[in-house]
């Protein structure tokens, strides 16, 4: 049986990927950090070890000893979390070589160091081919010309934002930048623009243009239809072939009773 190995975060990401590999009859090693990976998770998986963040030499460790060759990142870690880490010696030794400690940095040293040690770091989308978001609607109302204005604009400086490493998300109305997506992520986000420009607001969420989609693909689901309610805001724009769904069909019911449009566009 083919083996691959899972680095788990927080969300739902994780448990997605292991029901898809298993469902490819593959045999899913994880590493879980403690705080933040669902401990569900372990009924999914046919080996799970626990870590505290920052633990890389455990991490590797884990990985050869149960022969995996190729492993995979799913799901977040909070900033909260990663400013309480302890590092252990070869974390620290990783982080001392690195000129900044942005998201895109840290994770290409840690999957430069995976892969010194023979395990190659793989695309989690491969194996989720059909949970990668379509072009076009994919649920609730068709959105008005003003707030497809919107959804351009706010693309447009998603990209910019991610282009610099800040974060994925912008939230805009009538083409006026309401909240930027930094630290505290999208859901944090979301909330902070209804706060400040009330309903009708277009969230837009885009893969940075320097990412690599090895790791860190934008993901919606049902949690972000939720907080976008409670917000108020309208419309949710992302990148088509480049974000992933979680529980799509939840998501799309949950979109559609709230009246919120969600659409996937292209470049």
């Amino acid at each position: 049986m083919r083996r691959v190995g899972l680095i788990a975060g927080s969300g739902a990401f994780p448990a997605l990927f292991a029901r898809a590999a298993a469902s490819q009859g593959l045999e899913v090693v994880c590493v879980a950090h403690r705080g933040e990976t669902d401990p569900a998770l372990e009924s999914l998986v046919s080996r799970l070890t626990w870590i505290e963040l920052g633990q890389i030499g455990k991490l590797i460790g884990a990985m050869k000893g149960a022969g995996v060759s190729e492993v995979v990142f799913a799901g977040g870690i909070s900033k909260q979390t990663m400013y309480r880490a302890r590092p252990d010696l070869k974390a620290v030794l990783l982080l001392a070589k690195l000129r900044d400690r942005s998201d895109d940095a840290v994770l290409r040293a840690l999957a430069g160091e995976l892969e010194a040690n023979g395990v190659r770091v793989v695309n989690p989308a491969d194996f989720l081919t059909d949970c990668l978001a379509r072009k076009g609607r994919l649920a609730g109302p068709e959105p008005s010309n003003e707030q497809l204005k919107d959804v351009a604009f706010g693309m447009r400086l998603a990209r910019e934002i991610g282009r610099l490493d800040i974060g994925q998300t912008v939230v805009v109305k009538t083409r006026a930048v309401v909240a930027v997506e930094a630290m505290e992520g999208t859901d944090r986000c979301i909330e902070r623009a209804g706060k400040l420009c009330g309903p009708g607001a277009v969230v837009a969420k885009a893969c940075k243009p320097i990412q690599d989609i090895r790791f860190d693909l934008p993901a919606i689901g049902p949690q972000t239809i939720d907080t976008m309610a409670r917000a108020g805001a309208a419309v949710l724009a992302v990148e088509a072939g480049k974000t992933i769904v979680l529980e799509g069909e939840e998501l799309a019911g949950r979109a559609t009773a709230a009246g919120i449009s969600v659409l996937a566009v292209e470049d």
